[in-house]
This record gives structure tokens, C-alpha cells and sequence, in this order.
């Protein structure tokens, strides 16, 4: 009822191009996270002489397959971006990548079937005295790492979590060379999903996050990397140290009938089952709550300015029926920005076990001006409280002492302050469905 169909809304086959192109590209820089910026490498200084390596600096992922990507009329690479905003990038390397990635494309199948991800095209190779020869050239080295994925299968954990080979000694080799000559590296994932970057990443002295970043994606990354926009997006999962680290790793990808498998090709399905048993701690809340250590932790992100916390402030020291709190956030650095503050909260030992911490709420601010402060609110309900108790098919909130914790990721908390719930709340009561089948040993504390 709420679709734009069922409003009768008169669909143009004109739509306004240029203004969704412009919120595209504007999109895209929010969502950035800058990983690592060791000696503030970025922004790029004007008039800075770029060696580009990666085949996805020329030939970018704007998006995922299936539903994970829309029809585009046209997509910005890496290069043009840089290239479009002023930055002097090696032509004679630039051809090079383009002749490789377009003599593999050329051997591609015509056609290829609805939510096929196109293969991968292999790293192209460049010897240690070439690298060397750029990094007399150039004043950075920028090295694009891309992956794409989405409905039709599942990633795999070799040349897909991992880098490949070839990738690995790409990142290797001019890191050595443009270390060599005292000229930094920078890293752009143009990825969909996490990818292992804990072997690797001592090894550059940036890192910026770019996802799939749309038709405009190559502007886009230029803005954050030029620092037009500052960076200010923040993880929304968490990148683990190792796979191996992951809740669920021992769980996936379960066992397989293959007795059962019918079709071929592509149309191959084969009966599986899984039975994940990470129960409530997904994602951050098994880091945080086992103390695993990850690479980079749920909620972060750099800026290329700094940002306090402070003044945080509770509507109430009881519970009864919402708690309203503000925090108030300053741009102490040198720079305009816009920082995301996240709410976590963490509830009092009761009979149900609980992670550690959960997000709440979050909340971006405006456009900062160095020295400028915004003040923040948040509510929290009490579905924010509750817990599900299977047994009595109900959600619940425990009574007890509940702390509020806000910060800039998971793990750093700014400040922190309490309320009470003085008795248990029934938030939900629900119907018994979809029982399990079989007996699930969940994980505990």
C-alpha cells in the first residue's frame, strides 16, 4: 500500500538524470570509511602524481549482481575520477591495464545468465623494476583491491575473503618500491562484502573503504581521497582478524545431499542444511562479548578531522515507558566533518542471557565547522530493553540497572550513564511458529 504504483504515481521516461546522478555520487562518499590513515597520507594533496594499479582502478564495481546492482548508463572509473578532478595519473601504465582488461573481456561469453557474477580478471602482472621506475615517477602509489558478489552464490574464502596471490604480491612489491623511495601506499577496496586485510595492511599507509560505489563511483571515491568531502561513513559489520574468527565459520557451509541434486550448470541445486548455532551473538555481539579481537571493530571509521563527546544527558533516571538522551559533539579539528554517534546498550544480568552491548539507535551530524558543536538525541523504547524468552513465547525486559553507552564504534565508548527498570516489562507476547526440528545447541557465555 505504501508503494508508489498503488499511489498512482506518474512515472516519467525522463527522469531527472543529473540529480540522481548527483545523489548517487553524494551517497556514495557517506557511506565511505576511511580504515587507516598513518601520517594523515589522505587527503591527497593537489597536483599529486598517481602510479594506479589494480584492474578495478579502470574498470570499477559499481555493483553487486542481482538485486545487489541497477542498470547504468554509464559508470566512472577510479581513473576519471581522479583524472576529472586534476590529479596527473601514468597514461602509458593506464593503457597497459586497459589493453589487459579488455583482451580477457574479449574472450568472455556473449551473454551471460541473470545474477552470474562476470568472472574474475586476473591481476595484471608487473615486474619489481617496473614498480620501482613508477615510484620515480609518482608521488603515491594507489592500489585498487575489488570484489563482487551477491544473489546466485555463495563467496568463497581463496581469491575472494582472501587476496589472491597475485594480489598479495601486487601489494607487496609497490609497497617496497614506493617505501624505498619514502612515497607512501594507499589501498581502495572496491568491495560488497569483508574481506581479510589483517596480513596486508601494515604494509600501506591508507586505507579507504569504497564499497560499490555506484555510476558515479569514481568521483565519489576521488571527493573523499582529494578530501572535498571528508570521510565519515562507519563499519556496519565487522571485519574479523580471520575467518576463523568468524561465529559462524564452523557452522557453514554445512552438509549437502548430493543424492538429492538435480538440474545442471548453473541450474545445478543440491539440498543443504545449515544450523547456525552463534544464536544471539551475531556479528559484533560475539566479538564484544567473547573478547575477540577483530581488525577493525563494528562502528568505526576515521575522519580527516577529530571529534569530541561529552555532556551526555538521560530525560530520566527511571524507566517508564521511554528515556530520551542527548550528547553534544565538537569538531575539534582542523577541518569541516560529520560524525556518526551510536548508542549501545548494555542490560542487566537476568534470567535470560544477554551480548555484552547492543546498537540502539545512531545518529549522523551535520556538516561540522572546525570548532562547531551539535547536540544529539536519542530515544530509547522499551523494545530497545527486551529480550526473546522462548519458553514463554515473550518479549522481555529484565528489571535492574541498564547503561547507556555512546561512542564512535562498539569499542570506544565516549560516555556512558544509567537508568533503572524497577520491575520486568512483557514488551511482546507472541505465537508459537516455525519450531525447530531438531535440538540447537546455541551458544553461550
Amino acid at each position: 500500500v505504501l508503494s508508489p504504483a498503488f499511489k498512482k504515481f506518474k512515472f516519467s521516461d525522463t527522469p531527472d538524470l543529473k540529480g540522481n546522478a548527483t545523489v548517487s555520487r553524494m551517497a556514495a562518499t557517506e557511506g565511505m570509511v576511511l580504515l587507516k590513515n598513518n601520517n594523515a597520507v589522505l587527503p591527497l594533496k593537489k597536483a599529486t602524481k598517481i602510479t594506479l594499479l589494480g584492474n578495478t582502478s579502470y574498470d570499477l564495481i559499481a555493483g553487486g549482481t542481482g538485486s545487489g546492482d541497477v542498470n547504468k548508463a554509464y559508470t566512472i572509473s577510479i581513473l576519471q575520477g581522479l583524472k576529472a578532478a586534476g590529479f596527473a595519473v601514468n597514461q602509458s601504465l593506464a593503457d597497459g591495464y586497459r589493453s589487459h582488461i579488455d583482451s580477457t573481456k574479449s574472450t568472455w561469453p556473449k551473454t551471460r545468465r541473470m545474477f552470474q557474477a562476470p568472472p574474475v580478471i586476473a591481476e595484471k602482472k608487473l615486474s619489481e623494476n617496473q614498480l620501482s621506475a613508477q615510484a620515480e615517477l609518482s608521488d603515491v602509489a594507489m592500489i585498487t583491491v575489488g570484489r563482487n558478489a551477491g544473489e546466485g552464490a555463495d563467496r568463497k574464502l581463496d581469491n575472494d575473503y582472501y587476496l589472491s596471490v597475485d594480489e598479495k604480491e601486487l601489494i607487496r612489491n609497490a609497497s617496497k618500491a614506493f617505501h624505498q623511495k619514502g612515497k607512501k601506499v594507499i589501498a581502495v577496496l572496491n568491495i560488497g562484502g569483508v574481506i581479510e586485510v589483517a596480513s596486508w595492511r601494515d604494509q600501506v599507509d591508507g586505507i579507504l573503504l569504497a564499497w560499490q560505489p555506484g555510476l558515479e563511483g569514481g568521483n565519489a571515491i576521488t571527493d573523499v581521497l582529494s578530501g572535498k568531502v571528508t570521510a565519515s561513513g562507519k563499519l556496519a559489520t565487522t571485519f574479523p582478524v580471520d575467518y576463523k574468527d568468524v561465529p559462524s565459520a564452523k557452522n557453514f557451509p554445512g552438509t549437502e545431499d548430493l543424492s538429492k541434486a538435480t538440474g545442471e550448470g548453473y541450474f545445478r541445486q543440491v539440498p543443504a542444511e545449515v544450523i547456525y548455532e552463534d544464536g544471539i551473538y551475531v556479528g559484533y555481539r560475539y566479538y564484544d562479548t567473547f573478547k575477540i579481537e577483530p581488525a577493525y571493530p563494528f562502528g568505526f571509521g576515521l575522519s580527516y578531522t577529530t571529534f569530541t563527546y561529552s555532556n551526555l544527558k538521560l530525560s530520566s533516571p527511571l524507566f517508564n515507558g521511554k528515556v530520551t538522551a542527548s550528547i553534544v559533539i565538537k569538531n575539534t579539528g582542523g577541518v569541516a566533518g560529520k560524525e556518526i554517534a551510536q548508542l549501545y546498550l548494555s542490560a542487566p544480568v537476568g534470567k535470560l542471557a544477554k551480548p555484552s552491548i547492543e546498537l540502539k539507535a545512531f545518529a549522523k551530524t551535520r556538516l561540522l565547522q572546525p570548532g562547531e558543536s551539535q547536540t544529539l538525541t536519542f530515544e530509547v523504547k522499551p523494545k530497545d530493553l527486551a529480550s526473546f524468552d522462548t519458553s514463554r513465547e515473550e518479549w522481555i525486559a529484565d528489571s535492574g540497572s541498564y547503561t547507556v553507552r555512546v561512542g564512535s564504534s562498539s569499542v570506544d565508548i565516549k560516555q556512558v550513564a544509567n537508568f533503572k527498570l524497577n520491575k520486568e516489562l512483557v514488551v511482546e507476547k507472541v505465537t508459537k511458529a516455525l519450531t525447530p526440528q531438531i535440538q540447537i545447541k546455541e551458544l553461550n557465555k
